[in-house]
């Protein structure tokens, strides 16, 4: 399996997503330019400057106090909404008809969880909140659309995981303090159904849960604090990638490329192997939809597209 290497950032890669038809990649970076790839050879199309089948949408948060919305195709900047602190995360519920923003504690403002209305057309697109969750402490790493769009997961600094209703803001379930991570939670990715996620965090491990009761249905164990995680739509197979944190990277051994994302079986928990290659910390991990390929976006500012050999889809544990 060889990777293809996508260089493009300037900065530490920090958020990867492919569109729904699998046949785009798109890269965010401390850099402030988006980028877009073709996700079958890692040809760039182009970026989407702004920030200090039928992809037509994207969305981007940044430190810069904004999120913005873009036309997918021709990289034309649609709205910006305008915050009073950093945009971490965002994401768009099912029907793309609503979006879900997270803002960084800033200066006496706390975290929050925004729910914008996404207009059809651009012309009469809002800046308004729908509604505004607080509550959580310190930063919120991630907040996605549970199941129907009828909830909001969230989890950051504070390693609770918390499920809100989405009409009325009420929180609904918090994870339990005793099976829940011991440490910041960095990541969370659903799975393509929806119906459980997985959460990775600094205390080296990675948890799946249902999305609905929020039980804990399974643990990772891993060596090293957890920066990204990816579930495989086609197998039972999940990936977690991380490192040191990047105040402790310049102080370690410099054995190169060997960061790596390792794989485990999703049920039996097994450890099924390895991709080495960057030269520092995973920060991001993304499948395909299709199953076929994954990429990975390291604190080195390459991004790594792998397509897998007809080897991987026969592995027996």
């Amino acid at each position: 399996m060889r990777p293809i290497l996508m260089k493009g950032h300037e900065r530490p890669l920090t958020y990867l997503k492919y569109n729904k038809d699998g046949d785009l990649l798109f890269s965010c970076a401390k850099d402030h330019n988006p980028t877009v790839w073709f996700a079958d050879n890692g040809e760039r199309l182009g970026t989407y400057r702004g920030h200090n089948g039928d992809s037509m949408r994207l969305i981007t948060g940044s430190a810069d106090q904004t999120a913005k919305l873009w036309n997918v195709q021709t990289g034309a900047q649609l709205f910006t909404f305008n915050f009073d602190s950093p945009a971490r995360s965002v994401d768009f519920a099912v029907g793309d008809k609503l979006a879900v923003i997270t803002t960084d504690p800033f200066m006496e403002l706390t975290s929050a969880i925004h729910v914008k209305r996404i207009s059809r057309d651009p012309s009469e697109q809002t800046g308004e909140s729908v509604l505004i969750l607080k509550g959580p402490q310190g930063r919120i790493n991630r907040a996605v659309w549970g199941p129907l769009n009828k909830t909001i997961i969230s989890c950051g600094e504070d390693a609770i995981i918390r499920i809100w209703d989405s009409e009325t803001g009420k929180l609904l379930k918090e994870s339990d303090k005793e099976s829940g991570h011991k440490k910041t939670i960095t990541s969370l990715a659903k799975a393509a159904d929806g119906s459980h996620f997985l959460t990775g965090s600094l205390d080296k491990s990675a948890k799946l849960w249902d999305s609905r009761t929020l039980t804990l249905i399974k643990t990772y164990v891993t060596e090293r604090p957890v920066n990204a995680v990816a579930m495989s739509p086609l197998l039972d197979h999940v990936v977690l990638g991380g490192g040191q944190d990047a105040s402790a990277v310049t102080t370690t051994d410099h054995r190169a490329g060997k960061f790596e994302a390792k794989f485990y079986d999703k049920i039996l928990l097994e450890e099924i192997g390895g991709v080495k290659g960057h030269f520092g910390p995973i920060n991001a991990l993304a499948f395909n939809p299709d199953g076929k390929s994954f990429s990975s976006g390291g604190e080195d500012g390459y991004v790594r597209l792998h397509h897998f050999d007809p080897e991987y889809f026969n592995i027996k544990i």
